[in-house]
């Protein structure tokens, strides 16, 4: 039995798409009997306290694994605003990553590392000497571009310097794996990597997931729902003048957020009377709440390096068989577009997106088609099941 070790910042129980996709990996190759253990943190995203609740551990196989399941102490109890903060928080995560390298006495066929941060990358090119093992490079998001386009880091000398060491990840690596196509002729460039070392491994749903969606129709109420990360990235300024556009056509907006923009835009849109916020969830409520609305809301910063991800918002709406309306460019645009599941919006002006929204809410036969759609691009795209193979043909 082949064993891989999995180095991760983010897992079960944490919310957000790249705890559920380490989740998922750790998961989907045990069940493809590979001996899988998994250095992490303990849950921290976005703050520790809310996995005081016993809901988040809603994964009773997970819950009994003991030994596979290694978890680090940190010492700060929250994300922090500041890219200073944030940055010393990375490295205490890394450097006590390294020593349970140094101390680990057992052997891997592959390590499995996820990035950004780029720091747990490193970790990971530690990992492959010290094992003497294959090393598989997962990309989440583009670093330090996704630094640049979200605007609160711009020093040219440093940002270059962590160029330079991302560079180094991708000639290093042994497989580098990408959870949206939109990396692919950004990494061949960057670093004169060939086509065949990389390979495209979404974001998805899971058989059980898709199968416990019961979508109702809904023909009285016009239900929209922003759920995920309402963070630097995300813009978030675009749902704060939607809200009250929504207010006055009656059209009920669901929210269930986090991220460092939750505070500001939730006590500036509070006072309509057709905003519903809600704590974080599991996953499995998240699905929940989010098929019983009839869209889902999508925006992005218009930032050039924000053109080549696919949000994980995207693949959880199309999960639920909920139509996208999007605020997006580049590859997610090409993906809604494409599939015909939902409308993307080609300006920021807040008056055409609730056009969009209202030419959706009142045409109930092309919502059903859109929805309809959805389930089989992710049955055939974007499923745990067909995807982890890609990975496993790699490991044979």
């Amino acid at each position: 039995m082949k064993r891989v070790l999995i180095i991760s910042q983010h897992f079960y129980p944490e919310i957000g798409s790249h705890a559920n996709r380490i989740k998922n990996i750790y998961m989907q190759l045990k069940n493809e009997n590979y001996d899988v253990t998994i250095f992490t943190s303990e849950p921290s995203y976005p703050n520790k306290k809310i996995y005081e609740d016993g809901d988040f551990w809603d994964e009773d196989s997970l819950n009994c694994e003991k030994d596979n399941i290694i978890r680090i102490g940190i010492s700060s109890r929250k994300y922090s605003t500041s890219i200073l903060n944030r940055l010393f928080y990375y490295l205490e995560i890394a450097l006590k990553f390294m020593l349970l390298i140094l101390r680990d006495k057992k052997q891997y066929d592959y390590i499995f590392v996820t990035s950004p941060p780029i720091f747990t990358g490193f970790v990971g090119l530690l990992a492959k000497y010290r094992y003497k093992s294959n090393f598989i490079l997962d990309i989440r998001d583009l670093w330090p571009e996704s630094l640049k386009g979200v605007g609160v880091f711009n020093n040219s000398l440093i940002l270059n310097f962590f160029g330079v060491l991302e560079k180094v990840l991708y000639k290093k690596s042994d497989k580098i794996v990408i959870n949206s196509l939109g990396f692919k002729r950004y990494i061949q460039k960057k670093a004169n990597i060939e086509e065949s070392k990389i390979v495209f491994i979404p974001n998805g749903a899971i058989n059980e997931e898709i199968a416990s969606i019961n979508k109702e129709e809904n023909e009285t109420t016009k239900k929209v729902i922003y759920a995920g990360n309402l963070g630097l990235a995300q813009n978030t300024d675009l749902i704060h003048k939607l809200a009250p556009l929504l207010d006055e056509q009656g059209i009920k907006l669901t929210i269930i957020g986090y991220g460092v923009n939750k505070k500001q835009l939730i006590s500036s849109i509070k006072e309509y009377k057709n905003v519903t916020i809600i704590k974080p969830l599991t996953r499995k409520q998240c699905l929940k709440i989010i098929s019983e609305h009839d869209l889902g809301l999508v925006t992005l910063k218009d930032e050039e390096v924000f053109k080549t991800v696919l949000p994980g918002k995207i693949i959880d709406y199309m999960t639920c068989c909920v139509p996208i309306v999007g605020v997006i460019d580049g590859y997610s645009k090409k993906i809604v577009e494409e599939e015909r599941v939902g409308i993307v919006s080609n300006t920021t002006e807040p008056q055409e997106i609730l056009t969009h929204i209202k030419t959706l809410l009142n045409n109930n036969a092309l919502r059903k088609e859109m929805a309809q759609r959805e389930k089989q691009v992710i049955l055939k795209n974007f499923n745990w099941e067909t995807n982890i193979k890609k990975l496993v043909d790699y490991m044979k």
